[in-house]
């Protein structure tokens, strides 16, 4: 009789190394592993080899970059979909992305599980599995760090020293990261305590900005309904261009986030976010709409911003209301089109310059000069009209008129023949 196969969402660290040997023992299966590279080349080095060294009848490993960024990242950066007005949410977007590649391994492998490395408090455990249902509901995700034995990271890493599993955690030093090409999340340690400034230690892509460069760096971006093209005047594919702005913006440090944020499971939770090609994107990206979108689009994309935000961050990228928000989305990029240009300083983005031949701005109408074409005397008519249902309201209701109460109007009612 054949073994069961279980294909495990791998990354090299220390819960999934752990996890590979743990499912072999336990479950007495065949574990597969899927890697699936979103751009954390450091983990990704000998990943293969160490799977199957770990135990692993197969091990896949498959370039996601350009996909994770066209697929997931850009429809939200034209989303404006910063969780709680913050987070670029890069581990939320990978996770839908590596779901979807562990459905398609565990079919061609004719597997009936698949694992991931998700805490039983955490958000990611929630994307895993509500995806994978989403996209083969026949198919069990098991999540072993919800069942098995140890209670902290410590214990892990003397399991892994007992059965020859390299790892690169240590107990001196014991962060947890996550890292892809939109962003690094960092927990765990001494961040636990949010009273604790995070150690320099604990950031991995961006200077201090107190060691910045003390000059400021000008740097000019491209956008095509919505989605970034070029930089400094260079055409560039979507992974070389938000490398270029990574390594250009973490330079500058930029990108930093100290949070303490709401996860879906109720519980707060504290993480140190680096994300400087995101965070320069967003920002530009919020700046040509500004230029080129009318206000009562803008106010509204703004609103559902917080919701496909929220969509995200919990879970429901293989939703009908993704598709929905998406096709409003897209119809509102059509003209986000143009050329911003922005500072970078010591930690700080600042709006540089921004034009668009889409640009609803006009000089002529803006301006205080002699140039000024605007109908000043239209505006008295304007405010008469605009402002008649608060006047009108508070003529009848306003200060100094007594409101009715029940028993008054009681009295003043005729009696009923």
């Amino acid at each position: 009789m054949s073994k069961e196969r279980i294909v495990v969402a791998y990354s090299g660290g220390l819960d999934t190394s752990v996890m590979v040997r743990w499912l072999i023992e336990r479950k007495n299966a065949e574990v597969i592993t899927f890697t699936g590279d979103l751009g954390h080349s450091r983990e990704l080095k000998g990943v293969k080899e160490k799977a199957i060294h770990t135990g692993a009848v197969k091990a896949y490993v498959s370039d996601l970059k350009r996909e994770f960024l066209e697929e997931y990242v850009f429809p939200a950066l034209k989303a404006g979909a910063l969780y709680e007005e913050a987070y670029v949410m890069a581990t939320s977007l990978g996770r839908p992305l590596l779901a979807k590649g562990l459905v398609e391994i565990a079919r061609k492998e004719g597997a009936t599980m698949v694992a991931h490395g998700c805490t039983g408090k955490g958000n990611d455990q929630v994307r895993f599995e509500v995806s994978v249902a989403a996209l083969a509901p026949d198919l069990q995700s098991i999540a072993p760090l919800r069942e098995w034995e140890f209670k902290s990271r410590e214990e892990e890493i003397a399991y892994a020293q007992k059965h020859g599993i390299p790892v690169s955690a240590t107990i001196k030093n014991p962060y947890s990261i996550d890292e892809n090409i939109w962003g690094t999340s960092v927990e765990c340690g001494v961040l636990e305590d949010p009273m604790v400034e995070p150690p320099a230690d604990a950031y991995q892509r961006t200077v201090a900005p107190e060691l910045a460069p003390a000059k400021p760096e000008y740097v000019e971006i491209v956008f095509e309904q919505g989605i970034p093209v070029a930089v400094n005047g260079k055409q560039l594919d979507p992974v070389t261009l938000v490398q270029t702005l990574n390594e250009i913006g973490g330079a500058h440090g930029v990108g930093r986030l100290d949070l303490v944020e709401n996860r879906l499971v109720g519980i707060k939770s504290r993480e140190i976010y680096e994300a400087p090609a995101a965070t320069i994107l967003h920002f530009a990206h919020t700046e040509l709409e500004r230029l080129t979108l009318d206000k009562p689009v803008f106010h509204m994309k703004h609103q559902l911003a917080a919701e496909y935000a929220n969509m995200v961050y919990n879970g429901l990228w293989f939703s009908p209301l993704r598709s929905a928000l998406d096709a409003f989305v897209n119809e509102t990029q059509r003209t986000v089109s143009g050329l911003v240009r922005v500072k970078l300083y010591r930690g700080r983005v600042d709006i540089a310059g921004r034009s668009s031949a889409h640009s609803l701005y006009n000089t002529k109408l803006a301006t205080y000069t002699e140039e000024d074409t605007f109908d000043h005397q239209a505006s008295k008519g304007f405010i008469t009209i605009y402002g008649l249902p608060v006047k009108t309201y508070n003529q009848v209701n306003g200060s100094g008129v007594p409101l009715q109460t029940p028993s008054a109007l009681i009295a003043e009612a005729e009696p009923v023949a």
